[in-house]
């Protein structure tokens, strides 16, 4: 049986970053990573990603950037990269490839049942990120028709089956997806709900550097009204391009992109839509317009202009077909849940997510890192991680002087 003081689950940003606060203090550990580093950005997504970060935000602990091209937007493949060259850089003990199936809680910390064998480790952090397992609503009923695949399985227009698709889902993934395959010629619906309109660019600096400046990204969670409901955001709708372009609903229409309301049901061979497009518009507009004028008012100025609000059609589709053959391939943008059936029962809430404040969970020994809001709202943000990573690593210190001062 192999041993550590730490064992980190993960080799993303997250547990790459908490490696590093724990190598600086001198703790011992390991990072068990069941795929290659950084393997969500390798195989979940599509070839053009780019990050919708601007590089001056993508820092981990000990590696400032420090490139020529501060408001650019890294391509995912670099980003891998620079994960790989942190790791080397640094001297992580990544161990890749080996998954971890149980982690059960002893009198002496953690025994975890690897597919490369056994471990036992003081203390386990779970740092397997907020983009876990792909969710698919309405699965079953979608079987026979066309090609159904998460946004996370989506690669490239050229790998779909011709004709048109069919994404649900206008948050980030959703938006990015439908410019790319709109911009390639194809006929392209996206069902809208809940979204978050912002531009990337406003007075002149990214949509990032105001919501840094204004401490929004580092609001703690004590610091919101309603920590849940902030969870439960959407994603923003921006992507990281070279022309520092928007990509939202406005800019969608403009390429023959139709909208249509909430997916509410599937039934007879036809998919039924709500009828509530104006309705989720208007609240992404109103929440738009709240933030950027509280920019305005931080930046002392008068108000810097105005952004031209979705138009809402005419004429919304209420229904469309899945075996007339217009719609040949369904995207679901619909997010993802986290898999904890690896750890036992008492880590998890009545919900089955990880239970923790600020990434410190009920069982002693057992800690949470990079998941959304886990101590702030930038908390799964690459640039947000390593205040996490350092907090988490004091508290991992604190928790192992205590264990060594019990057991003398």
């Amino acid at each position: 049986m192999k041993r550590a003081d730490v064992i980190i689950v993960g080799a993303g940003q997250a547990g790459l970053a908490l490696s590093h606060c724990l190598g600086r203090i001198g703790i011992e550990h390991a990072v068990l990573e069941r795929g290659r580093i950084g393997e969500r950005w390798r195989s979940q997504s599509w070839r053009s990603l780019r990050l919708l970060t601007p590089n001056w935000l993508n820092a981990l602990p000990g590696s400032p950037y420090a490139g020529d091209d501060p408001d650019g937007f890294i391509d995912k493949s670099a980003f891998v990269a620079t994960l790989e060259a942190y790791v080397g850089r640094w001297r992580a003990p990544v161990e890749c490839c080996v998954e971890v199936l149980s982690a059960t809680r002893t009198s002496n910390g953690f025994v975890l049942d690897t597919s490369a064998g056994a471990w036992s480790a003081k203390s386990v952090v779970v740092a397997t990120g907020h983009c876990d397992r792909p969710m698919i609503p309405f699965a079953s009923e979608t079987k026979g028709g066309p090609l159904n695949i998460h946004a996370s399985q989506y690669r490239s227009a050229g790998e779909l089956p011709p004709g048109g698709v069919l994404i649900v889902g206008a948050s980030s993934s959703g938006v990015q997806i439908a410019d790319e395959l709109a911009r390639a010629g194809r006929r392209v619906t996206l069902s809208v709900g809940k979204h978050t309109r912002l531009p990337r660019r406003w007075r002149g600096k990214d949509i990032f550097f105001w919501l840094c400046e204004m401490g929004f990204m580092a609001q703690p969670l004590d610091a919101l009204a309603n920590p849940e409901s902030a969870r439960r955001q959407p994603s923003l709708q921006l992507v990281g391009r070279s022309d520092k372009a928007d990509v939202d609903l406005a800019t969608l229409q403009a390429l023959g992109v139709e909208l249509a309301g909430r997916v509410r049901g599937i039934a007879n061979g036809e998919i039924a839509f709500a009828d509530d497009l104006a309705t989720q518009i208007a609240a992404a507009e109103a929440k738009q317009a709240r933030l950027l004028a509280e920019i305005d008012r931080f930046a002392g100025e008068a108000r810097s202009g105005r952004r031209e609000p979705v138009a809402v059609p005419s004429a919304r589709r209420q229904r469309l077909s899945l075996t007339d053959g217009s719609i040949r391939t369904i995207i679901w943008a619909t997010g993802y849940s986290r898999s904890f059936g690896w750890l036992e029962p008492a880590a998890l809430g009545a919900d089955g997510e990880l239970a923790h404040q600020g990434g410190v969970t009920s069982v002693p020994g057992l800690y949470a890192l990079g998941f959304r809001f886990l101590r702030k709202r930038d908390s799964n943000f690459i640039g947000g991680v390593g205040t996490d990573a350092q907090a988490i690593a004091a508290e991992i210190c604190r928790y192992l002087d205590r264990k060594g001062r019990q057991a003398a």
